[in-house]
């Protein structure tokens, strides 16, 4: 708990920098304007991407499929464009890493991982294509 909280700090002071130092190469009005623009982009793509999503789920329980990686990649998108509403520029770069297709798909095996590794014990079964 208490690495993953100085993590968080970590994060924060990192980003607090990238601010400042594209504040200083920028300007602070264009920065802000960036700053605001990803904002924006993010609340698009939360609600573009969510809506396709939730139809991703709901056809692959219809054709009796488990909706494990629907699920999977819905997650990942959302966790992406929270980060993109976030204000900071690692923050960002982060949340298009959780957009883009190619990078997804690395993510997912770990995420898969970690997932089987946390419910070890359980009965729960998770299907990875």
């Amino acid at each position: 708990m208490r690495t993953l909280f100085l993590m968080f700090i970590a994060f924060i002071l990192a980003e607090i920098t990238a601010i400042i130092l594209v504040g200083n190469w920028l300007g602070v009005f264009p920065t802000l304007l960036l700053l605001i623009a990803t904002s924006a982009l993010g609340v698009y793509l939360l609600k573009k991407r969510g809506t396709q999503s939730l139809k991703e789920i709901q056809s692959s329980i219809a054709n009796g499929q488990p909706p494990g990686v629907a699920l999977m990649e819905a997650f990942m998108m959302f966790i992406g464009a929270v980060l993109l509403i976030l204000p900071g520029f690692l923050s960002d770069v982060f949340g298009l890493l959780m957009f883009t297709s190619a990078t997804r798909s690395l993510f997912k095996p770990l995420i898969f991982m970690w997932l089987r590794k946390k419910m070890k014990n359980q009965q729960t079964i998770i299907v990875q294509r």
